[in-house]
C-alpha cells in the first residue's frame, strides 16, 4: 500500500502542500490547500488520514469500507479514513483543506497511556462535527512548518491531544468491542485475498486458489467475501486490476496492449471494455487526458 501523502499527491489535483520533515512515529502535516473536485477509487492506504474544512460548504458522496455516506461539508467539520479502507468518493470543490497523516504506531502509543497498550483501530467519519478536533486541525494546519524548536514542541503535543481526543470519541479499543457474529471474512482474510490477487495481477487468478488461501470452500468463500466487501471477488480483482493499468499508464510509456497484458488481459478489446465500465473513458482516452 502507498502511504497516504503518496495517495493524496497521486489523487488530487492540488494537494494541500505537504510540510517537509516527518514527526514522532511517522506523523506528517500540511499547509491549508485547496483542491478542485474529485470523482474516483480510493485505495486503501498506509496510515490514516484526517481531513479538517475550512470556509463555504461542499457535498460529499460515495462509500468507505462498503458503506454508503452523503454529507454535506462545512467549517468546523472533520472526515477521518482508517487505515486500509478503500473506497470510492466524490468531492465537490474548489474546497479548501489541510491533513494530518496519523500513524497506527502514533495512535497506539496514546493508547499505551490510557488504554493499557490495548490494540485501538481509527472508525471512518465522514463530515463529522466535533469542535475540540476541528480546533485542533486547524492549530496544526497554522503550527505547521514552523521551524523553531518552541513550534515544534507544540504540534507534537497537540497531535497527543489530537490522538487522545480521537481515541476517547473516534476510536474501538478492542477491549470494549461488543462481538458481533461474523458473516463475512475477517479484515486480515480480506487483506490476504487483497494482497495474494494485486501479487497475481498478470496471472490467470481462480476462486479455488483465493478460497484455499483462507481455508473455505469455493461456494463460501464467494458468499463470505461479498458479505465482508460488498463485492464479489472477481469485481475486488478488476477493480485492482484497472487501477495498476491507471498507474502503469501515467507511470510509464509501455503501449496500451502490454499494460493490458501486465494486468492480465490477453486482448486488448477485453481490457479496453472492463477499463472504460470503471474509469469511463478507454486507456488510450485516459492516457491522453493526462
Amino acid at each position: 500500500m502507498r502511504t497516504v501523502a503518496e495517495e493524496m499527491v497521486r489523487l488530487l489535483d492540488k494537494p494541500p502542500p505537504l510540510v517537509p520533515g516527518t514527526l514522532r512515529d511517522g506523523t506528517r502535516l500540511t499547509r491549508l490547500g485547496q483542491h478542485g473536485d474529485f470523482d474516483g477509487y480510493v485505495p486503501g492506504m498506509a496510515g490514516n488520514l484526517l481531513v479538517g474544512y475550512y470556509h463555504g460548504e461542499h457535498d460529499v458522496t460515495g462509500t468507505v469500507e462498503n458503506k454508503r455516506f452523503s454529507a454535506r461539508i462545512r467549517a468546523g467539520m472533520f472526515t477521518a479514513i482508517a487505515e486500509g479502507n478503500d473506497g470510492q468518493w466524490r468531492t465537490s470543490g474548489p474546497i479548501e483543506v489541510s491533513h494530518v497523516y496519523l500513524t497506527n504506531a502514533r495512535l497506539q502509543a496514546c493508547s499505551d497511556m490510557i488504554a493499557a497498550g490495548k490494540p485501538v483501530e481509527l472508525l471512518n467519519r465522514v463530515g463529522c462535527t466535533d469542535p475540540t478536533v476541528a480546533s485542533l486541525l486547524e492549530i496544526l494546519s497554522r503550527e505547521a512548518g514552523a521551524a523553531d524548536r518552541s513550534s515544534r514542541l507544540f504540534v507534537e503535543r497537540t497531535i497527543d491531544l489530537l490522538c487522545m481526543q480521537l481515541l476517547r470519541h473516534h476510536s474501538a479499543l478492542n477491549a470494549v468491542r461488543t462481538p458481533r457474529p461474523r458473516r463475512g471474512l475477517a479484515r486480515w482474510q480480506v487483506k490476504l485475498v487483497a494482497t495474494y490477487m494485486r501479487d497475481h495481477l498478470d496471472q490467470e487468478v481462480g476462486l479455488d486458489e483465493l478460497a484455499k488461501l483462507v481455508h473455505l470452500s469455493r461456494f463460501h468463500f464467494c458468499t463470505a467475501f461479498r458479505l465482508a466487501t460488498g463485492r464479489t471477488p472477481h469485481e475486488w480483482l478488476v477493480a485492482q486490476r484497472i487501477e495498476r493499468a491507471r498507474d502503469l499508464l501515467a507511470q510509464t510509456v509501455l503501449p496500451v496492449s502490454e499494460v493490458g497484458l501486465a494486468v492480465g488481459y490477453v486482448t486488448p478489446s477485453s481490457f479496453a471494455a472492463s477499463f472504460r465500465k470503471l474509469v469511463g473513458a478507454t486507456p488510450s482516452e485516459f492516457r491522453r487526458g493526462l
